[in-house]
C-alpha cells in the first residue's frame, strides 16, 4: 500500500499533483483506490476521469457516503460503476463501514485480466481527430507507447504538459510528434476560440456531470444545510476573527488550568523519584548524573505532558470538525493584504503543531516563490515544543492572566509572519501571488476514537523527544554544570557559566542573566531543552516540589521580573528554529544560503522585538 498525496487532479502543476502522477505513471501500481468525497462528486470526479484515461485499474471509493445520504443525496452505486467502467464501493471512514467491502473490491480488480481499451471521455469532434492522428504517430514511434497509453500521450501533448513535452523532446523521433502536436494545438485553438487545455478540461468536467445525472439524485437545494447555517456566522466578516481568537483563548485556558491539574502528578513523582534516587545511590558523580541531570532535565520537561496533550486534544477536535478549514478561509482576506498565498494559511497553522510537516505542507502551493516565501516565515508560528516555556513563566509571572498571555505569543506570531511575508514580497519575492480557492468542507462530529488517534501521533513526538535529544541534552547541560572539577555545582564557574556570560553581553539589553543565555543556547537542539536546562541551572532535579512547580517557578521569580519572563517568551517564540526545522527547510528550500537566512533573520527578529518590549517596557515604568 503506498498513500498518494491528495490532489484533485494529475496537471503537473503542483508537487503534489507531480509526485502522485509520475508514481502511477511510472511505477505501475496494481490498482489504484480513488477516495472521492460522496458529497462533493462533480469536482471529485475530474480525477476519476484522469486516472481512467491512464488506463490504469481503479477502484472508486466514495467515502463521507453518510454525509451525502443525511443531505438527502440518493446515489445509484451499480449504475455509477457501469459508466465509469470500475467498482464503486460506498465507505464511511471514520467510522470503518465499508472497509471490507472496500478490500473485496480491490482484490477483484487485481486479479481481473486487463480490459484492453479503458473507458474514455469522448472529447468533441475536432479534439478526437486530432487525438487519433496523434495515437496512430506515437504507436507507429514504438518507443514511449510500449511506456505509456497512447491515448493518455496524446491527450497530454494537446494540453501542453510540460513534463510530457520533455519526455518526447529526449525520444527518438520524438521531434516530429511535437510538431504535430503543435499544428493541432494551433487548429484547435483557431476552432473553438480557446486555449484546447480548457477544452479539454471541459470535457472532463462533462463527463463527471454526465455520470451525476444519470446516477445521482440530489436533494433540492432549496433550503440551507446545517453547515451553511453554521458557516453565517463563524466565517462573518466582523464575527469571524473575534470567534478565532475566542476559540484559541478558550483552548489555551484549557491547556494551562486542565493540563495543571496532570502536571502536579507528574511532577509529584518526579520530584519523588529524586528524592528516593538521592537516598539510593551513593553521593559523587553518579548521584547528580542521575538526579540533577538526567531527572532535573527531563523531568522539568515531562512535567508539561499534559498541557501537550489537551492542546493536542483540543486542536484535534477543531479539525476533525471541519473548523480549521474555516480559519484558513476567515484569514484569506487578510493574507493576501499582507502579500502572503491565502493557501500558505494551512501549513502556518499546521504550525501550531509543528513546523516540521508544516514546512513539508507548503508543497500544496503551486509556485516556488510561495512555497519559499510561506517555508521563511512558518517557523515563527509558535510550535508545541515553546508550550512548556510558556507554561512555565506564564504560570511563575502571570498566574490569573496566563492564557490570555500565551495567547498573545500566538497572535504575535502569526502578526509577525504576515508583516514578514509582506517584507518579503515586496523585496525578495516580487509579483503577483497564485490565485487561490479555498474547499470548505462539511462540519462534522469528530469521534472520540478519531481525535484521541490524532492526538496520541502528535503527542508521542513529545514523548519521543524526551528520551532522545533531551536526554542527550540533559546530560551535556550536566557535564557543562559539573566541569570543571572543584567547581560548584551550575555556579558561575562551572563551564555553563563561563558560556552564559561570555553570551550575557549580547542578551543583557533583553534583561537576561547567564543562566537565561544558556538556556536559549540549549533551545537550538529543540525549544523543550529551555526548561530542562532552567531546571538543572536551578538544581531541581532531587528535591520534592509543591503545587504548580514552585521550586522551579520560585527561583525564577528570583531571578526574573514579569516584564524580564515575558521578553524571555517573545525571544522563544521567534529565535531560530530547532535543529529538525533546520534541516527539513534546507531541504525543502534546497539551498544551505536561503536556510542561513531564515536562521539570521529570526536571531536578528528575535532580539530586537525583546529589545523593544523589555528596553519600552521600562521606559514605561513596567519593569
Amino acid at each position: 500500500m503506498v498513500d498518494l498525496p491528495g490532489t484533485y487532479s494529475l496537471t503537473a502543476y503542483s508537487l503534489e499533483e507531480v509526485i502522485a502522477r509520475d508514481f502511477i505513471v511510472e511505477e505501475k501500481p496494481d490498482v489504484v483506490i480513488h477516495i472521492v468525497d460522496a458529497s462533493n462528486l462533480e469536482r471529485n470526479l475530474y480525477l476519476t476521469a484522469q486516472l481512467l484515461e491512464l488506463g490504469v485499474k481503479v477502484v472508486v471509493a466514495l467515502n463521507m457516503s453518510d454525509v451525502a445520504a443525511a443531505r438527502g443525496d440518493r446515489i445509484d452505486v451499480a449504475q455509477m460503476a457501469a459508466l465509469l467502467g470500475c467498482p464503486v464501493v460506498p465507505t464511511v471512514g471514520h467510522r470503518e463501514q465499508g472497509i471490507q467491502d472496500l478490500i473485496a473490491a480491490v482484490s477483484g480488480a487485481a486479479e481481473a485480466p486487463a480490459s484492453g481499451e479503458a473507458p474514455h471521455i469522448h472529447y468533441e469532434a475536432p479534439v478526437e481527430e486530432e487525438v487519433v492522428g496523434l495515437v496512430e504517430q506515437i504507436q507507429a514511434q514504438g518507443e514511449l507507447s510500449a511506456r505509456y497509453p497512447p491515448r493518455w500521450l496524446a491527450i497530454k501533448l494537446l494540453e501542453a504538459d510540460e513534463k510530457v513535452l520533455d519526455t518526447f523532446a529526449a525520444a527518438k523521433s520524438g521531434g516530429e510528434i511535437l510538431e504535430a502536436a503543435e499544428r493541432a494545438r494551433t487548429h484547435l485553438g483557431h476552432h473553438f476560440g480557446d486555449d484546447i487545455e480548457t477544452i479539454i478540461a471541459d470535457s472532463r468536467y462533462g463527463f463527471a456531470a454526465g455520470v451525476l445525472k444519470q446516477a445521482v439524485q440530489n436533494a433540492p437545494e432549496d433550503r440551507l444545510t446545517v453547515s451553511d447555517k453554521i458557516d453565517k456566522v463563524v466565517t462573518n466578516r466582523l464575527l469571524g476573527i473575534p470567534i478565532f481568537l475566542a476559540l484559541m483563548w478558550l483552548t489555551f485556558k484549557l491547556t494551562f488550568d486542565a493540563g495543571g491539574i496532570g502536571a502536579d502528578w507528574i511532577d509529584a513523582a518526579v520530584g519523588w523519584l529524586g528524592a528516593m534516587l538521592s537516598g539510593v545511590l551513593p553521593e559523587g558523580r553518579l548521584q547528580s548524573l542521575v538526579v540533577d541531570g538526567i531527572i532535573g532535565g527531563v523531568g522539568s520537561v515531562l512535567v508539561f505532558l499534559p498541557n501537550i496533550l489537551i492542546i493536542f486534544f483540543v486542536i484535534s477536535l477543531l479539525e476533525d470538525s471541519g473548523y480549521m478549514a474555516r480559519a484558513a478561509f476567515i484569514m484569506d482576506r487578510l493574507m493576501h493584504k499582507m502579500g502572503l498565498h491565502g493557501k500558505s494559511f494551512i501549513p502556518m497553522l499546521m504550525g501550531f503543531g509543528c513546523n516540521v510537516p508544516a514546512i513539508m505542507a507548503t508543497r500544496t502551493l503551486e509556485t516556488r516563490k510561495d512555497r519559499m516565501l510561506t517555508i521563511l516565515v512558518n517557523p515563527l508560528m509558535s510550535c508545541s515544543a515553546r508550550l512548556p516555556v510558556y507554561v512555565l513563566l506564564a504560570g511563575a509571572f502571570f498566574a490569573k492572566q496566563a492564557a490570555l498571555v500565551i495567547l498573545s505569543l500566538y497572535v504575535l506570531g502569526i502578526v509577525l509572519a504576515v508583516l514578514m511575508g509582506k517584507l518579503f514580497r515586496r523585496f525578495l519575492f516580487p509579483g503577483p501571488e497564485a490565485p487561490f480557492v479555498m474547499e470548505l468542507p462539511p462540519y462534522r462530529l469528530p469521534t472520540l476514537k478519531g481525535t484521541t488517534i490524532h492526538m496520541w501521533e502528535r503527542s508521542s513526538l513529545f514523548l519521543k523527544k524526551a528520551g532522545t535529544i533531551i536526554f542527550a541534552a540533559a546530560v551535556l547541560m550536566w557535564f557543562l554544570c559539573t566541569f570543571p572539577g572543584g567547581v560548584e555545582y551550575a555556579s558561575e564557574a562551572s563551564y555553563a557559566g563561563r558560556i552564559g556570560h561570555a553570551v550575557e553581553p549580547v542578551v543583557q539589553p533583553l534583561g537576561f542573566d547567564w543562566r537565561g543565555s544558556v538556556a536559549l543556547m540549549s533551545g537550538f537542539a529543540a525549544k523543550e531543552i529551555v526548561v530542562g536546562t532552567f531546571g538543572i541551572l536551578y538544581g531541581f532535579g532531587g528535591e520534592e516540589v509543591t503545587e504548580e512547580h514552585e521550586g522551579l517557578q520560585a527561583a525564577l521569580q528570583g531571578a526574573m521580573t514579569p516584564l524580564v519572563a515575558y521578553a524571555f517568551m517573545v525571544f522563544t517564540l521567534i529565535y531560530v528554529p530547532c535543529m529538525a526545522v533546520i534541516g527539513v527547510m534546507k531541504r525543502e528550500l534546497g539551498s544551505w544560503k536561503w536556510t542561513a537566512f531564515a536562521v539570521g533573520y529570526s536571531l536578528v527578529l528575535a532580539w530586537v522585538m525583546a529589545f523593544l518590549i523589555y528596553q519600552g517596557g521600562r521606559l514605561l515604568g513596567l519593569g
